[in-house]
C-alpha cells in the first residue's frame, strides 16, 4: 500500500481555441489548486482516496489510515515519502496504537519514481484532467473525484502505476 498526497498544484490549464491552420494557440490560466488536496492509497488492485480542502495535515493522515483499516480489514504496510506530516507525533502515536497492524516503510529521499501513487497523480493531471478548465473548485473536485473513481474501475491504470514504479 502506498499513500501519497497531491495538492493538484502548479498545473496550468490549457484551453483549445480557434486559430489559423498551423498556429494552434494555447491559452494558459493559472489556478491556485492549493485549496484542494487529495490523499490516496494504492493496493495492487485498487486505489482509495479522499479529498480535503486546504493542505493535508497529520489529523487527515490519521483519519485516512483509520478508514483504510476499516475498508481493507487486514494488516497494512505503508510506504511513504519524506513529507514532514508522515513523521509527526500525531501520526506516530496512532501508528504505535495499532500494535503493529500498520507498518511504515519510508521511500528514499528524492525518489518519487519509486512511488506508484505519483504515477496515479501524473495520470490524473496529464490525462484525466488534461485540457479541463473548471470554473470553480467544487467543479474541479467533482470531476477529479469522478476520474479517480474511473481509475478504480480500470485495473490497467493501477497495474501501470505499479509497473512504472518497477514494483510489480
Amino acid at each position: 500500500m502506498f499513500i501519497d498526497e497531491s495538492g493538484l498544484s502548479e498545473r496550468p490549464t490549457r484551453v483549445r481555441t480557434w486559430a489559423p491552420i498551423g498556429q494552434t494557440p494555447v491559452i494558459q490560466y493559472h489556478f491556485n489548486w492549493k485549496l484542494v488536496s487529495v490523499i490516496a492509497g494504492l493496493t495492487r488492485m485498487n486505489c482509495l482516496f479522499r479529498f480535503h480542502d486546504g493542505a493535508i495535515r497529520s489529523a487527515q493522515i490519521v483519519e485516512f489510515l483509520k478508514a483504510l483499516r476499516r475498508q481493507l480489514r487486514r494488516q497494512l504496510l505503508i510506504s511513504w515519502d519524506g513529507l514532514p506530516a508522515h513523521r509527526s507525533r500525531t501520526v506516530r502515536e496512532y501508528l504505535d496504537s495499532t500494535h503493529g497492524a500498520v507498518q511504515v516503510a519510508y521511500l528514499p529521499p528524492y525518489a518519487p519514481d519509486c512511488n506508484p501513487v505519483e504515477y496515479l497523480w501524473a495520470w490524473l493531471k496529464r490525462h484525466a484532467l488534461a485540457d479541463f478548465c473548471p470554473d470553480t473548485l467544487s467543479e474541479l473536485k467533482v470531476t477529479a473525484r469522478n476520474k479517480l473513481k474511473s481509475a478504480q474501475r480500470r485495473q490497467s491504470i493501477i497495474v501501470a502505476c505499479w509497473k512504472q514504479a518497477e514494483l510489480w
